[in-house]
């Protein structure tokens, strides 16, 4: 049996023709007259081919069966396979292909948030800055009542705020003369008049608050212990999700390059198909010959009908076959519905040889897939975030410095309704128990992430040493499978010419004939699949090898 090559399979047609039985005809049989060129007959003999006796009848012609002229052989398209200037090549397939992925775009978005990531971890380095601006109505509030206060006009009392002494109550503050009060014993502004006032006490209220504050922190023990472990688990998810990237343009450029093929395969197909139609009519012509003489009997001609009947089908299927694999090659390069897809490279030529053993592919295989190294980096970045997370156990040491400018300044007693600047610095620790709590919980959880990510990278590992011993034999058995079935096309054509001479000169039997024809038209597919096969192989070893890594991060 052939090998099915996707869901169909490329030998869709073939299925028929390997079993061909005897079967009636669809109508009416016809005759068919003598053709010009048919090999001579022997005389009528009351013995056909097959052995059986023929009837008085065998030797008129046979009605015709409604199917025109049946016999025409269909041109054979042989530019389906042949390179054509300006058409597209299995390399430019791949990389258009790994241009337009839509998993690549997504792998690329993703990197680009990682990369936000990264900055977003070094602004932590930085000391953090605050900056405060802030108004405040405040309530009406009837102020306490302090007493009050006995002085003297010797000594009046200096108020700051206004720049004035405190006087009795209903006279006049009076504004000091030098901005500094009188001295005791002097009199009132120098004066000797001594006389007793009674002051009430009361601090003045202030109901517009106005705030400027500049706030710089410094972590000084998260430099240490958790800031520099965040950063570099950022940057490790970073290199991971370059890695991403890469698998995915590989995997689409790998692809692609399989749907070229399997679209030049299903080419193929038709130009087999078409070989296989025609190699049916021309029996289908003999038979009819052959009956005519009486060298061959009635179901000679219908079984040679069906087969003509059943390659015109499977010529359909695989037309059907090469538009659905086109159609896949367009999707796969995003190809616009109008560009016409016309191949730039054919199916012949020497392919490569393969240097190196399985146990070299395997080793080379595993250092340079980029799926390893973005589960090696993913590692990494869990070790660093489980680092950083242990940093919640300890107690937090940091540093900071405010500049106040305020109306009214709280650093000021009593209120007055000015602004005034102020300053402070320090340093300060804090810790709790429930950071411990969970510290411990989130160092749990990425230390099992670690382990999570060193098994499934050790599952890629073994996948990827069977699809490296997969591939390698693939291209082994293609490349023999190349040699062997150009011998087996060779045999194959040479077994139908002898066949149908024997045919069309009454030694041979039709049955012979058509088995022929099934064995040529194994032949042309199993060479064709061997062709398709082997430069298919090729690239899946390229891939496993992880040689088609391109853009990959150094």
């Amino acid at each position: 049996m052939l090998k099915v090559v996707g869901s169909r399979g490329i030998a869709f047609f073939v299925t028929g023709l390997l079993v061909l039985a005897p079967g009636g005809a669809r109508g009416q049989p016809s005759a068919a007259q003598p053709q010009a060129g048919a090999a001579a007959s022997p005389p009528p003999s009351t013995a056909t081919a097959a052995g059986s006796v023929a009837s008085p009848a065998a030797a008129q012609p046979m009605p015709s069966a409604g199917l025109g002229d049946d016999t025409t052989q269909s041109p054979v398209p042989v530019d389906l396979l042949q390179a054509q200037p300006g058409g597209i090549t299995a390399v430019q397939a791949g990389t258009r292909a790994a241009a337009t992925s839509w998993n690549a775009k997504a792998n690329e978005e993703a990197l680009r948030g990682a990369a936000a990531r990264v900055d977003q971890a070094w602004a932590a380095f930085l000391p953090r800055l605050s900056v405060v601006a802030k108004y405040t109505r405040l309530s009406f509030i009837t102020p306490p009542n302090l007493g009050t206060l006995i002085a003297t006009n010797a000594s009046p009392a200096y108020d700051p705020a206004t720049h004035s002494y405190l006087q009795p109550v209903g006279t006049t503050p009076t504004p000091a003369t030098a901005g500094t009060p009188a001295m005791p014993g002097t009199g009132f502004l120098g004066t000797s008049n001594l006389e007793l006032g009674a002051i009430p006490l009361a601090f003045p209220l202030v109901y517009n608050d106005w705030l400027l504050q500049a706030t710089i922190s410094v972590p000084i023990s998260d430099y240490f212990l958790r800031i520099d472990q965040t950063y570099t688990a950022a940057t490790r998810s970073e290199d991971a999700a370059r890695w991403d990237l890469v698998t995915a343009h590989a995997t689409a450029e790998s692809n692609g390059k399989v749907a070229y093929y399997t679209w030049l395969r299903a080419r193929g197909a038709v130009l087999v198909a078409v070989q296989t139609l025609n190699d049916q009519k021309t029996h289908l012509r003999d038979s009819r010959n052959q009956f005519a003489v009486g060298n061959a009997s009635r179901a000679d001609v219908l079984r040679a009908e069906t087969a003509v009947a059943s390659a015109e089908l499977a010529l359909e299927e695989a037309r059907n076959l090469a538009t659905l694999t086109e159609k896949q090659l367009q999707v796969a390069i995003h190809s616009p519905a109008e560009e016409a897809l016309v191949p730039g490279e054919d199916l012949e030529g020497a392919l490569p040889p393969v240097q190196g053993s399985v146990q070299q592919m395997i080793a080379e295989a595993v250092g340079a897939r980029p799926e390893v190294k973005s589960a090696d980096a993913n590692a990494a970045s869990a070790r660093e975030q489980a680092a950083a997370d242990k940093a919640g156990r300890y107690p937090v040491l940091s540093a900071f410095a405010d500049g106040i400018y305020a109306n009214p300044n709280p650093r000021i007693f009593p209120q007055t309704a000015t602004w005034f600047p102020s300053w402070d610095v320090g340093a300060q620790l804090t810790w709790s128990p429930n950071d411990v709590l969970i510290a411990n919980g989130s160092v749990a959880d990425a230390e099992s992430r670690v382990g999570a990510i060193e098994a499934n990278k050790n599952v890629v590992r073994d996948g990827i040493e069977v699809e490296v011993t997969q591939a390698w034999e693939n291209v082994q058995q293609a490349d023999f499978s190349i040699v062997s079935s150009t011998r087996e096309l060779a045999s194959a054509e040479e077994a139908v010419r002898v066949q149908r001479e024997l045919f069309n000169n009454g030694r041979g039997t039709s049955a012979t004939l058509t088995d022929a024809q099934t064995d040529l038209t194994r032949a042309r597919l199993d060479l064709l699949n061997a062709k398709a096969d082997a430069r298919i192989a090729r690239i899946r070893l390229e891939h496993a090898l992880g040689r088609d890594a391109w853009g990959a991060p150094r």
